[in-house]
């Protein structure tokens, strides 16, 4: 490749590291391997010219802002959880709202499909379920179906079952997204079913006391997981000006962050489905209390702080 074929095709990506700070260290550290195979490349082809010492002093900086990160490494588990997982959700934000659509659209469907289908609820959910909630229903306890096992075995099968499905939204990611879009689409068509069930029995408002108690962050969290998947899978479909085989694996391992950040999610969800929600008898007021805690602190950790600390962290980004 001609030195100005190989500088029109790289000076705008060169450009950006100049002037636009990385939004996390793993971006910084991809940012470097870029450019010292741009480096190596010109020291090949161009061992004289201008290019080769502009890229070998923007590799000096970048070398230099990641020795400075480095020192950062003590207080690493409070750094992710209080900068590097929102900055990483600052990126990730469109996938997090495709994510989002496709669950709510498929709520949606579900809801609809039981409307106009009275055996759709059955065959989403199950004859067992059916029958006992309506069973439930007749002895004027509907959700008693929260009370039938113990609080910690509970506990503890929820949160299992919980991680096992994130993990396997982010997983299925690596078929191109669409195992992503599958996860996502099945669990909203189930809610969404699940949920017209109840208001078809004249207990909407019973159900969503109750059941989004625990469901708010469980719910949401499954959601992020689907988030994670997209960013996996998209690192496939959208490589840019990656190789594939690079940009999957950064993917992978921003998608697999992303994951991890949610097991504390899940761990809460399992608390409060295995301790709290079976208390159905607990006051409005406080059950609204958990819910709308449960969804402000969604809605600021993953949208609003991400935002807010993106503009704050950017101007103390080490200049590359």
């Amino acid at each position: 490749m001609r030195e100005a074929a190989f500088i029109r095709k790289n000076k705008l990506k060169w450009k950006s590291y100049e002037t636009e700070a990385a939004a996390n260290p793993d971006a910084l550290a991809d940012r470097f391997i870029e450019l010292t195979d741009d480096l190596s490349y010109a020291r090949t082809f161009y061992p004289n010219s201008e290019t080769t010492a502009y890229l070998n002093s923007l590799a000096g900086k970048t070398h230099q802002a990641i020795y400075k990160n480095k020192k950062e490494k003590k207080n690493r588990f409070v750094t992710f959880w209080k900068y590097e997982l929102p900055l990483l959700f600052r990126e990730h934000h469109r996938q997090l709202f495709y994510a989002f659509l496709i669950f709510a659209v498929a709520c949606f469907i579900g809801a609809l499909s039981a409307a106009m289908d009275d055996t759709f609820v059955r065959l989403i959910l199950g004859d067992g379920y059916v029958n006992q909630t309506l069973q439930n229903i007749r002895n004027g306890d509907p959700m008693a179906v929260y009370k039938t096992m113990g609080q910690a075995e509970m506990f503890l099968m929820i949160t299992i079952n919980n991680i096992r499905v994130s993990f396997l939204a982010f997983v299925l990611g690596v078929f191109f997204s669409l195992g992503t879009f599958w996860v996502l689409f099945s669990n909203g068509i189930m809610l969404g079913a699940f949920q017209y069930f109840f208001y078809q029995k004249g207990l909407l408002l019973t159900s969503v006391l109750t059941i989004w108690i625990h469901g708010t962050l469980e719910i949401s969290a499954i959601v992020i997981a689907g988030c994670a998947g997209f960013v996996m899978g998209n690192s496939l479909l959208f490589p840019k000006t990656h190789s594939r085989l690079h940009s999957f694996k950064q993917g992978a391992r921003r998608g697999l962050k992303i994951v991890v950040g949610l097991v504390p999610i899940f761990i809460a969800a399992g608390f409060l489905e295995g301790f709290v929600t079976r208390h159905t008898e607990m006051p409005m007021a406080l059950s609204l209390f958990i819910i709308l805690t449960s969804a402000a602190f969604i809605l600021y950790y993953f949208i609003l702080y991400p935002r807010l600390l993106h503009k704050q962290h950017a101007p103390d980004q080490p200049e590359n």
